[in-house]
């Protein structure tokens, strides 16, 4: 969000100008405020930068003898005191730019000062959230290191286990566990853990929106009303759903306190846990990268190409909205900054060839949600799922790929289907607006040459690197036992890039460090150096406002694992789909009630909210439902991926639509149901990746999520390998049904369907995907004879 109101308290009165020079303007306030937070993002940037360099070989023992310390980190700085500095910072950088007391400036002195002071609390929260976090983990036990209670602990401890090892003749150990901190914060951790809740949450409001903080309010109201019903009433009688407990009897509420030191503290689920690793160790490079490629100028030339390549199709400038979205969203992985960058061009363009204004919005709000699951970078949701599902983010861009490519490809259709319907002839001879100039090809130098460089680094596996041709030419040293090739003692080149193969952070780090150079291949950045200053310094306040986000979310999670609500839904709802004993339908009746019951949930959570929310939301609830029934963790969590992604085109709050509509200047809810027309197969590929795992090509996709197994077995028949025969004909399978449902949709194909024809083709479109043989076998010659009859058969000349 952008402020123009003061920060300068209104005082009703005209502003007098003082002898020497004019009076400070109130506009000029805000102005500097934000100058400051993009400094302290500029801070940030470099500070997440730094922490990510990948393993360079010898640059940590070189920083360490120029250091003259052993103790000396370069990179990878120890969590427990990044993650608290960071986290102080961020807040800062919120604050600043998003400041209550500018924005309510204009609204009388009151307002001003309680703006004011919601912005000091904001922060003042952070730091004693900082704070606390030092002063709790026992890794750093702030308090008893200034008092020496830490360092007295750690010498009696440690004498004690040199005694006992020298007693039983065991190594003599240089070093204990952490001890327990003495010094802590006591009971005012509730009053700390209770006052961040508020803030926090207040401030996503301003910055993020109702929708996103009222789910957070409600669970967060639920949490806190269940442990009152405990406190005062007991849990004696009382619904499993309306009592928390914090401990036996008698009841108090300090039998708690574990419970906020695990919020403040837990690397898993606490205010500075899990989102804040997955931001600051992976996801950070990827978000600097998308800063840059928005500050260059690669992006009209990336459309430029999409209409040079696609002016052959009918569809145009729409095929060219759905390459350039395709493109430009796996850098960006946001729907709407999507369509505002690509579709300002595509929507007009699309609007003169002859489509209308809600179609033309509607393909760009598709194709732009589209790029949220479109490899190699689908956005911050794909980085969580990976750290959620314990999963390699190269493997998720493997099983990311084949319902990308089938989502793009029915998008395709379906403007080939609507070019036909409207007659509209492809444009054919290359045109101004397609020309590619030598300037362009540079900039496309920057587009694609950073991500192929994330692809290469994260497809190639360590163990390869020195055995290929790189290894030959460098002159590593191979030795082959049992036919496999093993490289050792490889130069410092080859060193490097094993250091970053298969790691995300690594090659999104390096892709920064090419862009940036490439970058200075334009010649309005070599003119104006600060423009690239200036997007770095947007980044870092948009990395801080993306984890206000998170710190709502963390809200979110740490409640429901505290109450168990996700665990009691889970059993509750397998008890029900259970209890139906529906006859002759099993298992896959069952699976299917829970994934619609998922894919509406993830909707409704998703209405008006980022993806990453949406996604984290309805994977704690719902991800245990889907795995009890026999669905792979993985594929549980990318089930309800692709419906928090979907959320972005459904009405009645459909905000990629709603963004392609004000550039189209169309009515929104129109436009949101024209994406949802194009964009359907985004609801019926992650019911058919249910299905068939195997789609998704990788092991995770299979693996049993029994709880007593332990990641080595599969679910009934898979057997985690790529079958090719089998895997192609599902593959053939998916292609018709999605023509058939494609060409339903659109109520055309080569001329216009009948009534009959758009039911049958929906029907066998169902039928084709059915995994009985006799089934599939039959709806796919039907389907194909339905599709000749369009070819083949002349349509019936009209009787006078």
């Amino acid at each position: 969000m952008s402020d123009t109101t003061s920060d300068s308290a209104p005082t009703g009165k005209p502003v007098n100008e003082p002898a020497n020079g004019p009076a400070e303007k109130p506009e000029d306030k805000p102005d500097r405020a934000k100058r400051i937070a993009l400094g302290l993002g500029l801070v940030l940037i470099a500070i997440g930068m730094v922490n990510t360099i990948p393993g360079i070989p010898g640059l940590d023992d070189w920083m360490r003898e120029l250091a003259g310390s052993q103790n000396f980190t370069i990179r990878k700085f120890p969590y427990q005191y990044l993650y608290p500095a960071v986290f102080a910072l961020m807040m800062t950088i919120v604050a600043l730019t998003h400041s209550l007391a500018r924005h309510w400036s204009d609204r009388g002195r009151a307002m001003w000062l309680l703006g004011l002071a919601i912005d000091i609390a904001l922060v003042a929260t952070a730091i004693a959230i900082s704070l606390g976090y030092v002063i709790e983990i026992r890794s750093v036990c702030l308090i008893d290191q200034f008092t020496g209670e830490r360092a007295e602990l750690i010498a009696r401890s440690l004498a004690e286990e040199r005694e006992f090892a020298e007693l039983y003749g065991l190594p003599i150990p240089d070093s204990v566990e952490d001890p327990q901190c003495l010094n802590t914060l006591g009971v005012w951790i509730f009053a700390v853990i209770g006052a961040a809740m508020v803030v926090f949450l207040g401030y996503n409001i301003r910055v993020w929106g109702l929708p996103l903080v009222m789910v957070a309010i409600l669970i967060a109201s639920y949490t806190i009303g269940t442990v009152l019903v405990w406190y005062f009433l007991g849990d004696d009688g009382i619904n499993k759903y309306l009592v928390t407990k914090l401990g036996g009897e008698p009841r108090q509420l300090l039998d708690g306190r574990p419970n906020m030191v695990d919020i403040l503290i837990n690397n898993s689920t606490g205010l500075l846990g899990q989102f804040l690793a997955v931001l600051l160790d992976v996801v950070f490079p990827y978000l600097v990268l998308g800063a840059l490629f928005a500050a260059s100028a690669g992006g009209q030339s990336l459309i430029k190409l999409a209409f040079l390549w696609t002016r052959r199709l009918r569809g145009g400038p729409a095929h060219a909205a759905i390459i350039s979205s395709a493109m430009f969203g796996t850098i960006s992985g946001g729907p709407v900054v999507n369509v505002m960058s690509t579709g300002v061009l595509t929507i007009p363009m699309m609007i003169r060839r002859g489509f209308s204004k809600t179609f033309a919005g509607g393909v760009e709000a598709a194709a732009s949600s589209g790029g949220s699951v479109m490899p190699p970078v689908m956005g911050v949701a794909a980085f969580v799922l990976a750290a959620l599902t314990a999963v390699p983010y190269r493997e998720v861009i493997i099983a990311a790929l084949l319902p990308a490519v089938a989502y793009y490809g029915c998008l395709f259709l379906s403007v080939v289907f609507q070019a036909r319907k409207q007659n509209i002839e492809a444009i054919g001879e290359v045109t101004d607006e397609m020309r590619l100039s030598r300037t362009d090809y540079l900039y496309l130098i920057m587009i694609f040459a950073p991500i192929l460089l994330i692809i290469v680094l994260l497809m190639t596996p360590k163990e390869a690197v020195g055995c290929g041709p790189l290894g030959l030419l460098f002159g590593a040293e191979r030795v082959y036992e049992g036919g496999r090739c093993i490289a050792s003692d490889l130069p410092f080149f080859l060193k490097m890039i094993q250091n970053a193969a298969g790691d995300a952070g690594s090659a999104g780090w390096w892709a920064v460090v090419l862009l940036g150079g490439l970058i200075f291949l334009d010649p309005d950045m070599r003119r104006a150096p600060r423009k690239v200053v200036r997007a770095l310094a947007n980044a870092g306040v948009m990395i801080s406002t993306l984890y206000l986000m998170f710190v709502a979310v963390s809200i979110i999670g740490f409640c429901l694992n505290f109450t168990g609500l996700s665990g009691y839904i889970s059993i509750d709802i397998l008890g029900w789909l259970e209890s139906l004993n529906i006859q002759g339908t099993g298992t896959p009746f069952f699976l299917f009630i829970a994934l619609a019951l998922t894919m509406v949930l993830a909707i409704i959570l998703g209405m008006g909210m980022p993806a990453v929310p949406a996604y984290i939301n309805v994977a704690l609830l719902m991800g245990p439902v889907l795995s009890g029934l026999g669905i792979a963790i993985f594929t549980a969590h990318m089930f309800i991926f692709y419906f928090a992604i979907a959320s972005a085109i459904t009405p009645p709050v459909a905000i990629a639509a709603f963004a392609a509509a004000s550039v189209a200047r169309t009515d929104p809810m129109a436009t949101g149901f024209a994406a949802v027309r194009v964009g359907v197969v985004m609801f019926v590929i992650p019911f058919v990746f249910a299905f068939y795992p195997e789609l998704l090509l990788i092991p995770a996709a299979v693996l049993d999520p029994s709880p007593g197994n332990v990641g080595l077995d599969f679910i009934p028949g898979h057997d985690g390998q790529i079958h090719l025969p089998s895997l192609s004909w599902l593959v053939l399978r998916l292609a018709l049904a999605l023509y058939l449902f494609a060409s339903a949709l659109a109520r055309h194909d080569v001329r216009c369907l009948a009534s009959w024809e758009i039911a049958a083709r929906m029907a066998l479109a169902l039928a084709i995907m059915i995994s009985i043989p006799a089934i599939h076998l039959a709806g796919a010659v039907a389907g194909i004879v339905l599709i000749g009859r369009q070819y083949f058969v002349p349509k019936p000349a009209r009787t006078a």
